[in-house]
């Protein structure tokens, strides 16, 4: 490749240059009177043409690093760009280029060598950039005319109305789905990036505990896409086991996943948590998530929330105290004298003067136990 590159800037710059000299020989200037020979205008010419192919062979070099860190920086911006995005600004291309040319069909026409082509290349230049700045600005627009045109946009993507792009028709009509005409008290629900990576929602929803309308924003559907396609190969695997969890949804029948195009500039917001909080409070939703930070903060802004982590508690078998349980202490706790093991469940029990029990199978009396959304600690103590 730089090869090639190299050959095509010689090239290049060595046209460049013999058009500069036939520009220079036509001007005729006094200085000039000496060159108006043949042979000696050949030779000025001849010479141009060496001079300038040799700057395009050097500077190579210095195109070929910069061409490789342009490519950099684009490979690792694409990480981030959704398929909505890369399709609009593609389609966005063509069209401007096509404009740019027809705009530079009178330019080719210019009796100065080679001012019409390099007239030609800025305005290919200028209008590639605003015709995919215009496109990407329409980018949901554009894009659903062109789910429509394919015959995919009524199943993939729902529109929103032009008079409110939040609190109107985001949703499918539910006569197509004789499932939620069964279940008309399901509220709808918004699905956050982590319920989709952490999985336990489809099982939830497999047993039928999870029902009616699940939203998912584009812009959450976005993000489980940048994370997986990251460099990284473990957020590339969660990633990937989100996107499988959104495809499994689709397939249950008591409930519909209903993907909301809406961005995060419409909702006025720069963060996704704070755009999922806006979009559920405009929408009287619910969400569902296992982030105990955005948990917080959504309760704070009276929007409801869906905790998985919440349910999962619920479900853990639930000790009194007085109750007596046998594990194995495996380490030493934090504070002096504690030895930690672990429940079936994987609940940590925390036991005073357990230090000296380190390695074997003790029976713990429960005592207490402190219950959170991050999790479930218990403590307990040997039993003499």
């Amino acid at each position: 490749m730089k090869m090639a590159l190299r050959i095509i800037m010689t090239i290049v710059f060595g046209i460049i240059g013999y058009q500069i000299a036939q520009f220079i020989l036509e001007l005729k200037l006094a200085w000039l009177k000496n060159l108006t020979r043949d042979n000696i205008s050949v030779a000025f010419s001849i010479l141009s043409v060496l001079f300038f192919a040799l700057c395009g062979f050097i500077i190579t070099h210095f195109v070929w690093w910069a061409l490789k860190k342009t490519g950099q920086i684009f490979e690792n911006m694409l990480q981030n760009v959704s398929v909505p995005d890369i399709v609009v600004a593609v389609c966005g291309l063509m069209v401007s280029l096509l404009l740019a040319n027809l705009v530079a069909i009178p330019f080719i026409f210019i009796d100065i060598p080679g001012v019409g082509f390099y007239i030609t290349i800025a305005l290919n230049v200028f209008f590639a950039f605003v015709g995919m700045r215009a496109f990407l600005k329409r980018r949901d627009d554009i894009f659903g005319m062109i789910l429509n045109i394919v015959g995919k946009g009524n199943r993939i993507t729902h529109r929103r109305s032009r008079e409110n792009p939040v609190t109107s028709s985001l949703h499918p009509d539910i006569g197509d789905y004789p499932a939620l005409l069964e279940h008309p008290e399901a509220g709808e629900k918004v699905l956050d990036t982590s319920a989709l990576i952490d999985g336990r929602i489809l099982d939830i929803a497999n047993t039928g505990f999870l029902e009616g309308i699940l939203d998912l924003p584009r812009f959450v559907l976005t993000e489980l896409q940048g994370v997986a396609d990251s460099s990284d190969p473990a957020r590339r695997s969660r990633g990937r086991k989100g996107l499988t969890v959104v495809s499994e949804l689709q397939k249950i029948k008591t409930m519909v996943v209903n993907i909301i195009d809406i961005s995060m500039k419409e909702l006025k917001r720069d963060k996704v948590d704070e755009a999922l909080i806006e979009l559920c409070k405009k929408m009287g939703a619910k969400i569902v998530t296992t982030d105990y930070n955005l948990n917080q903060i959504a309760r704070i802004e009276g929007v409801k929330v869906l905790n998985v982590n919440d349910l999962a508690n619920a479900l853990k078998p639930q000790f009194l105290p007085g109750d007596l349980v046998k594990i194995d202490i495996i380490r030493q706790g934090k504070e002096h004298g504690q030895g930690v093991g672990y429940l079936e469940d994987g609940t940590m029990l925390v036991v005073e003067d357990g230090e000296d029990y380190i390695g074997t199978t003790s029976d713990v009396v429960i005592t207490s136990m402190l219950q959170t959304s991050a999790g479930r600690m218990v403590f307990g103590k040997i039993r003499r």
